[in-house]
């Protein structure tokens, strides 16, 4: 019998009067306790550029023409990889990209998966002529997504608009019909600011909202408009445009929702957090309401901060990408990445608990990060989580679990 029910039957048993208001309240009270312990698991991930190379391993490559200024052909990041780390398969199955992170997903059962996808999914549409690198997956590999599970892909970043508005919307239209939620991109303004509504039965919500913002290369002249499709991007870090958030999370917030909120930002290849940065990040904690601050875009990890029991990931670094056997770089890792599995109480949106398993791009495919790896992981996030009032330690599985003051 569980304790709620002994105390129910307990209470009924009882004399009248203040031995039975006492069960009435220990009843009660046990209630209350069960249901504040209603958790939720979510998975986030840094950038997910399935693109270029990776789309030449899949299935069904997609046309290998590239116009960069060095590499003429997808097919040559392909190369570049094989001589650095061995044979990769070609054709791989779906499956093979995501590799050692499957067996995580189904050891920690997240109830939500979110990404940054840092590609276009199109086989029409221009290369941007203002732009030297262009991503985009043949809509054909589609179930390369499919395969890992993602309920939502944040789309507001520097990559969306590679191939126009062609490019844009056929993404969108290809993700609609795999099932797959998005946040951050749309055919108009008004579907760019809306957020992704993920619904947990007998649970709650996961609310996703996702801007991109100048410092990573989401320009205002890539924003959606009335008539426009575009993305989701804010104008700066002003307390003004904290008031503006705010106002649109409010206007879709329910009780028990978890809010969050994905800004793709910052320079690349620097762990430095901008005073402003962190500022805007509490600000959306305190003003907005956000429960989760999801950043991206540095090609390597960034400290990790709990604000009010608030957590904020500045920079996630990159999970997958066909980036193997370039050099440069080198002394921030981009070859490592992590898993977050942050723990959430749905009824006050606070952070109970964070799970981290590392992880390492090899042969274009997410592995366990080896021995070094995890130290060298371990070791950066305890050195930038000093100024920020966190730490990591390395558990016997090589998973890291985040404490904070």
């Amino acid at each position: 019998m569980n304790r709620r029910r002994f105390l129910h039957s307990l209470g009924r048993s009882l004399l009248a009067g203040a031995a039975h208001a006492k069960a009435r309240r220990m009843v009660k009270a046990d209630i209350v306790a069960e249901k504040s312990s209603r958790n939720i698991t979510l998975f986030l991930c840094g950038d997910i550029m399935i693109g270029r190379g990776i789309d030449q391993i899949l299935p069904n490559p997609g046309e290998p023409h590239l116009r960069e200024p060095y590499l003429r052909s997808a097919i040559e990041y392909v190369k570049l990889a094989e001589r650095a780390s061995g044979p990769i398969p070609r054709p791989a199955d779906f499956r093979y990209v995501w590799g050692d992170a499957l067996n995580e997903w189904e050891r920690v059962r997240p109830d939500v998966r979110i990404a940054n996808l840092e590609t276009t999914i199109s086989s029409r549409g221009d290369p941007a002529p203002n732009k030297v690198i262009h991503y985009r997956m043949n809509p054909e590999n589609i179930p390369c997504l499919t395969e890992a599970s993602f309920d939502c892909l944040v789309l507001a970043n520097n990559h969306m608009l590679d191939f126009g508005s062609f490019g844009l919307v056929q993404t969108l239209e290809t993700l609609d019909r795999a099932g797959i939620s998005t946040a951050g991109a749309g055919h108009n303004d008004q579907e760019a600011k809306a957020p992704a509504i993920l619904d947990l039965p007998d649970k709650g919500r996961v609310l996703v909202f996702s801007w991109g913002l100048s410092t990573s290369g989401v320009t205002r002249d890539l924003a959606a408009g009335r008539a426009r499709s575009g993305l989701n991007v804010l104008p700066d870090l002003s307390q003004k445009t904290v008031e503006a958030v705010a106002r649109k999370v409010h206007a879709f917030r329910q009780p028990h929702d978890v809010i969050v909120a994905s800004l793709h930002w910052g320079e690349n290849w620097n762990f430095d957090i901008l005073r402003s940065e962190r500022k805007f990040a509490h600000s959306l904690i305190e003003i907005a309401g956000v429960d989760l601050v999801y950043g991206h875009s540095s090609h390597h990890i960034k400290g990790i901060e709990v604000f009010r029991d608030r957590l904020i990931l500045y920079g996630c670094g990159d999970f997958l990408n066909d980036y193997e056997g370039i050099a440069g770089h080198e002394r921030f890792r981009g070859d490592l990445g992590l898993m977050y599995f942050p723990e959430f109480d749905l009824d006050t949106g606070r952070l109970k608990n964070l799970i981290i398993t590392p992880t390492q791009i090899q042969k274009f495919r997410v592995r366990r990060a080896p021995e070094e790896g995890v130290r060298w992981l371990a070791n950066t996030l305890n050195r930038e989580g000093q100024q920020l009032g966190t730490r990591v330690t390395v558990d016997t599985d090589g998973t890291l679990r985040l404490d904070w003051r």
